[in-house]
């Protein structure tokens, strides 16, 4: 079974909540996509997240899926060198890993995975 990469959603970080609002109701406008508003952020459709505070990454962070997580950060680790925030880690009550950040930035975004 291959691992295979997507992208899962852009993240983007805002002051505050009414700032997440209207520039995800702005998306939304704009490409026709559907609003969801959540605890933390506010999506414009599926791709889009702009976040009520700032989070990690200094412009945002850029999540990635992939359908075996653990085999991706095992491949990323060991032969490209990446190294991951463990602190970040998000597991499942079985203790499945479900979502990593890399330690360092790609061009101001954080970076994570996510289990497909």
């Amino acid at each position: 079974m291959k691992n295979t990469f997507e992208l899962e959603h852009v993240g983007i970080n805002t002051d505050n909540a009414g700032e997440a609002e209207q520039l995800a109701l702005l998306l939304c406008k704009l490409f026709n996509l559907e609003p969801r508003h959540g605890q933390k952020s506010e999506f414009a459709g599926n791709y889009f997240e702009y976040m009520k505070s700032p989070f990690l990454g200094k412009n945002g962070h850029i999540a990635v899926k992939t359908n075996y997580i653990e085999r991706a950060v095992n491949y990323l680790s060991t032969v490209l060198g990446v190294e991951f925030n463990e602190e970040s880690a998000k597991r499942d009550a079985k203790g499945n890993l479900k979502a990593i950040y890399l330690k360092e930035e790609i061009g101001g975004f954080a970076v994570h995975l996510v289990q497909k």
